[in-house]
């Protein structure tokens, strides 16, 4: 059960200058520590090492190099942004509703988009076509 006893926050404003700027690669390092812990993470990172290996094989050129790894960049902010999705949904809806699935699967969605553009680029540089 809930502690009925209301907690205070303090409110800490935030710093200016570059103290603002070591604050904000903290929280982004934090944000990729907690990314870190989802499986959909390691698994896109481990296809990435897959496509960079067939790359080396194929002797893909430098643009091919550049496009994949805007695209993984891609794929894993759209990552972060379904993981926070899914995080305050469960949250916000603890139990099961259909508002709360369909923010999850529009997010799952998009991640799955991503996804198939990079696997189309990849295939299309392994195949020749690019």
């Amino acid at each position: 059960m809930d502690d009925p006893t209301p907690t205070r926050r303090i409110v800490v404003p935030a710093r200016r200058g570059i103290l603002h700027a070591l604050d904000a690669t903290g929280y982004s390092l934090a944000g990729l520590r907690r990314l870190w812990r989802e499986t959909a993470t390691r698994l896109e990172l481990a296809a990435a090492a897959v496509v960079a290996v067939a790359f080396l094989w194929r002797g893909a050129e430098l643009w091919h190099w550049l496009v994949a790894a805007f695209l993984l960049a891609l794929i894993l902010s759209v990552e972060a942004l379904n993981t926070a999705i899914e995080v305050l949904t469960d949250r916000l809806s603890p139990e099961w509703s259909q508002m709360a699935k369909d923010a999850k699967d529009l997010g799952s969605l998009a991640v799955g988009l991503m996804l198939l553009v990079a696997g189309v680029f990849a295939a299309c540089v392994l195949t020749g076509l690019l």
